[in-house]
């Protein structure tokens, strides 16, 4: 099985102006028709810098993928950078001037001198015609390494990936299989519980059972290789359905389901609604759950530790009304936190203590509000979304 790098290429992208999230599609797209990803990297528009970045890829992978620096300015880097990596010149190529005016001409606009940079390449490189952009992309090979560049533009880069690199990849390494993954998303539990109740399927060797824990949430990542997509599912659906087995209630969703969106369903199907009262001594690590849209209102309360009764009267003598609070009991202790869910008449509370950094507490916070919400809401009216 080959193997890959994928470096991103911008300035851009190391200031954090620009989110990166071509590496992310590449890497998914690769891993799913059997590439394995090596290492990714991100460089900013240095062409010494790049080229050494590629030198020290060929020596680890056997396809290297950059995305950005092929536009038409000084600061777009990529085409020399290869070049430098593998010791050529770049040079003209009329018939690539020739695709970008005409690409031009299409989009009723006329190109500058700048843009003429756009038809130069290493020498011995490969062109692609870019369908929908300016800029060419291309592929140089050696010593049965590779190494393509694309456009930065994400829709550019997904086209010419899929319909250009894929292609060219499955001949030159013969890829016939694919890698599966499916992600189980936990909240409510700590990652060394969820390690104990599935450390058997972690010594599997296809598909592989891995862990990755977030602020209050556990995802359980299983990843099967097969010859194809519906021999990969088959590895995959046993092992899954016994992971949500031992985990419960606790699964609340997978792949790109969030906490908050499954919460927001399941409020819908029951018709419920919710306020929601946080104490003021929280009002630091508050954040991420002050414009939470599956609460009806939100509004901060005075004082650690506000008891139940005195915020049932805040809200409403007659209790007609279903609220969530989170408050903080202890001024000593200021990463414990008190949560009651008032549903229907009755209380059910919970508490949660948060360890590690700070900077991460509102993020746990928010996920430990969210599942202690949802679970309450199964154990007492069930879960109809799952029906």
């Amino acid at each position: 099985m080959p193997s890959a790098q994928i470096i991103a290429i911008g300035t851009e992208l190391l200031l954090g102006v620009t989110q990166d999230t071509n590496t992310a599609f590449i890497a998914r797209t690769l891993n799913q028709h059997g590439v394995d990803i090596f290492k990714t990297a991100i460089i900013g528009d240095n062409p010494a810098r790049i080229a050494r970045e590629i030198q020290n890829a060929l020596e680890q992978a056997d396809i290297i993928i950059t995305t950005g620096g092929l536009g038409p300015t000084v600061d777009d880097p990529t085409r020399q950078a290869v070049a430098t990596a593998f010791g050529v010149d770049i040079e003209y190529h009329p018939e690539l001037w020739e695709q970008i005016l005409a690409r031009f001409q299409g989009y009723n606009r006329q190109p500058s001198e700048n843009n003429k940079r756009q038809a130069y390449l290493p020498h011995g490189a490969l062109a692609i015609e870019n369908p929908v952009g300016t800029a060419p992309a291309f592929a140089y090979e050696r010593d049965r390494k590779i190494v393509i560049s694309l456009p930065g533009v994400p829709s550019e880069m997904k086209t010419l990936l899929l319909n250009y690199v894929l292609p060219l990849l499955q001949k030159r390494y013969d890829l016939a299989g694919i890698t599966l993954s499916r992600t189980l998303h936990s909240a409510g539990m700590g990652e060394s519980n969820v390690d104990e109740l599935v450390a058997d399927l972690e010594t599997l060797s296809n598909p592989t059972v891995g862990l990755a824990a977030h602020p209050g949430q556990v995802d359980v990542r299983i990843t099967a290789k097969a010859a194809s997509l519906e021999l990969a599912e088959r590895l995959i659906q046993p092992v899954e359905a016994k992971v949500r087995r031992l985990l419960g209630v606790k699964i609340y969703g997978s792949d790109a389901e969030t906490l908050e969106s499954v919460v927001a369903a399941l409020l819908e199907q029951h018709n419920l609604t919710f306020g929601l009262f946080i104490d003021q001594g929280l009002e630091e690590v508050a954040g991420e759950i002050t414009t939470l849209p599956v609460f009806q209102s939100i509004q901060f309360i005075p004082g650690r530790g506000v008891p139940a009764p005195v915020l049932e009267t805040l809200y409403n003598d007659k209790k007609e009304h279903n609220y969530v609070s989170i408050t903080c009991p202890d001024a000593d202790k200021p990463k414990v936190v008190d949560v009651l869910v008032y549903l229907e008449s009755e209380n059910y509370p919970s508490q949660r203590s948060f360890g590690g950094h700070p900077a991460l507490i509102p993020l746990g916070l928010k996920n430990y509000l969210l599942s202690t919400l949802r679970e309450t809401i199964i154990q007492t009216k069930g879960d109809i979304c799952k029906k």
